[in-house]
């Protein structure tokens, strides 16, 4: 059977998030950076075909999926996926705090830098190192300051609203995750993942991943945005509504709901 029940499924999220926790800070950091650089990749993409399809931006969610499949099938380190994973091991007094934390830090990191180092070579490739726009930048530029200018705009009410968006993000982003595991096909395991990604992308929501490439890499195209802007109106609330999101929407919950009872 390819299915596989949702106690089965949380069970074995726990044996993955054990595993997580116990990687060494090399394996952390490596399969954090490609996980940075291939959502990253995927990113371009689906904005890519956004701009040239007329800015609809169903036909980018369509292309988005394909970075976290890759991930997910190649068995890297996202730290949203991550954000879910871990505390449900930590409940069920399988890993400690402290691992919890270094497993965070280290892969927040590893994605930041896989994020801005395929941003940065991008950007010199189809720029021509600044010397054209290529198609979906202007489409970039113009959403990374939908995700900082706009809300700075707004002030506090801006940031609870970038925080709210985030919490929404993460908790479809960890549901792909979770569905991942329940098949035991790779097809099964692509068409589990698609879904929810595919419904945080075309709404809009915040990741603060994708973020990590979107807003550096639309200063390189000459967004006027700020070091600060990027931040304090977008990273640090984003990162802060997706923990929220991942961990008291779909983690502790499924734990809680689908834990094995003695």
């Amino acid at each position: 059977m390819s299915v596989v029940a949702p106690s089965e499924v949380v069970a074995e999220l726990i044996d993955a998030a054990e595993k997580k926790a116990s990687l060494g800070w090399g394996d952390l950091l490596l399969r954090g950076f490609l996980s940075g650089a291939l959502l990253a990749a995927a990113t371009m993409v689906a904005f890519t075909v956004t701009e040239q399809a007329g800015s609809k931006s169903f036909v980018g969610a369509l292309v988005f999926p394909v970075g976290f499949v890759m991930i997910m099938l190649m068995g890297l380190e996202l730290v949203t996926g991550n954000f879910a994973t871990l505390p449900m091991a930590l409940a069920a007094k399988r890993i400690g705090i402290a691992m919890v934390g270094r497993n965070w830090l280290h892969v927040y990191l590893a994605n930041l830098v896989g994020s801005v180092v395929v941003g940065a070579l991008l950007w010199l490739g189809l720029s021509k190192l600044g010397h054209i726009a290529p198609v979906g930048s202007e489409y970039l530029v113009s959403v990374a300051k939908g995700k900082t200018l706009a809300y700075k705009e707004l002030g506090s009410a801006g940031m609870l609203v970038a925080f709210v968006k985030a919490v929404l993000c993460n908790w479809l982003v960890t549901l792909g995750v979770v569905m991942a595991f329940s098949s035991r096909d790779t097809v099964g395991k692509v068409l589990a993942i698609w879904l929810p990604i595919f419904t945080f992308f075309a709404m809009g929501l915040e990741h603060s991943v994708v973020n990590m490439f979107v807003i550096p890499t639309a200063m390189l195209f000459g967004a006027q945005i700020s070091f600060v802007d990027w931040w304090l109106w977008n990273q640090i609330p984003v990162t802060l509504g997706n923990i929220v999101g991942a961990v008291f929407f779909t983690g502790l919950p499924l734990w809680w709901t689908h834990r094995r009872r003695s």
